[in-house]
């Protein structure tokens, strides 16, 4: 038996069966659905794309996986060099993992290390009120949603603020020399509720985060490659490490990268064994998963996806703008993100069955019902998924 995720097994009802998914449409063996969610927003290119299948089904004829411990490999490398030039800054060391949660704990080890390994005790960490990292033990400590983690320990060594620049000049003040880091899914918190914030208060943590020597982390999972309008994030503000997942490689396979600056792989390159990174997992730089990155990057590029992108969220704008319902408390926009938010959660229960009907895959959670699209999605298939949220409150 599978075990769902995020389901009450006892409970839960029966998933849609998926028999064939192609462009930003999944099949049914009844229903054709426009992918309002993009897969957990991991499918920029949509499905099917022959490209990205080609660019599989070529390296799968070499090989599909070598260790990188003790080896190495073009596809891997060729990655490496890409994501060197296509980053901002100095973010140009790249340790690879298998998914984002296992990136977000790559970063946060390469933190406390870092600190270690210059001769200090900085055991804390700064995170965002509402933040979502993902479900490994020590990215949910620096998660602050009772909804993913209710069942474990309460956390130790963790500040959570809002985003204000106050409870962030203030969190510096009174812990800037046990910081280790500060961690952020920058601009939009996605898990979290979809929860959107101005870039002064990222500008503001990166003056207070040199001025300590704190490490700011961005977590760029789900806000890398266009989502919220910008490139990166990180395009903006510079981090010390980013971290990027999901669509990294188009959603094809699963895969992350944490990429550090110079001033953190510096830490590290020593003669003392104890200096080295001790973390190794086994998928790390997969060929197959270096091998569609690769042509995902350069179909983003050549595609001008951020005029893609561009062009969703004006008319997110031009359908979403002044939609209103006494059962809504917020609609909010930023780049490939629309989100509604209501007051009870009741409000959204039977919506996903009601827009699968309708032929649209939407899974709102908790008070939010949201699209997060693939960015080749056309004009007439973008309204369908506004037309179906807004129909749900007439």
């Amino acid at each position: 038996m599978i075990w769902y995720p995020y389901e009450q097994m006892k409970t839960m009802k029966a998933p849609y069966e998926i028999v064939d998914a192609e462009g930003v449409y999944l099949y049914t063996e009844d229903q054709k659905l426009i992918d309002s969610v993009s897969s957990w927003w991991c499918m920029i290119h949509g499905y099917k794309h022959p490209e990205l299948t080609a660019a599989i089904k070529e390296q799968a004829d070499h090989f599909c996986h070598v260790m990188l411990g003790g080896l190495t490999h073009e596809p891997v490398q060729r990655l490496s060099q890409k994501l060197q030039t296509f980053l901002p800054g100095d973010l140009d060391y790249c340790f690879f993992s298998d998914s984002g949660s296992v990136g977000v704990e790559v970063a946060l080890k390469m933190a406390l290390q870092y600190n270690t390994n210059l001769g200090r005790k900085r055991p804390m960490v700064l995170a965002l009120e509402h933040a979502y990292h993902g479900d490994t033990f020590k990215a949910m400590e620096v998660g602050d949603d009772e909804d993913y983690h209710f069942a474990f320990d309460e956390k130790k060594e963790v500040v959570h603020i809002p985003t204000e620049v106050s409870a962030l000049e203030e969190a510096f003040e009174k812990y800037h020399d046990k910081l280790n880091c500060f961690i952020v899914e920058p601009l939009l918190q996605g898990a979290g509720g979809m929860r959107m914030y101005d870039i002064f208060f990222l500008e503001r943590a990166r003056q207070l985060c040199s001025q300590y020597d704190v490490l700011l982390i961005f977590d760029e999972v789900a806000t890398g490659f266009g989502r919220t309008g910008n490139r990166f994030v990180a395009d903006l503000v510079l981090p010390d490490i980013l971290v990027l997942g999901k669509a990294l490689t188009g959603g094809y396979i699963g895969h992350a990268v944490t990429v550090a600056n110079h001033k953190v792989f510096q830490a590290f390159y020593s003669d003392d064994d104890r200096h080295a990174l001790m973390h190794g997992p086994t998928f790390m730089g997969n060929a197959l998963a270096c091998a569609v990155a690769l042509k995902g990057i350069e179909i983003f590029e050549r595609e001008d996806y951020m005029s893609k992108i561009k062009r969703i969220e004006e008319i997110s704008h031009r359908e979403m703008d002044g939609f209103t319902d006494p059962r809504i408390k917020e609609v909010r926009i930023m780049g490939g993100c629309t989100c509604i938010e209501v007051y009870d959660s009741k409000t959204l229960e039977g919506f996903q069955q009601f827009a699968y009907e309708r032929g649209v895959f939407s899974r709102p959670f908790l008070k939010y019902m949201y699209a997060m699209v693939p960015y080749i999605i056309g004009e007439e298939d973008l309204v369908k998924i506004f037309d179906t949220m807004k129909e749900w409150f007439r």
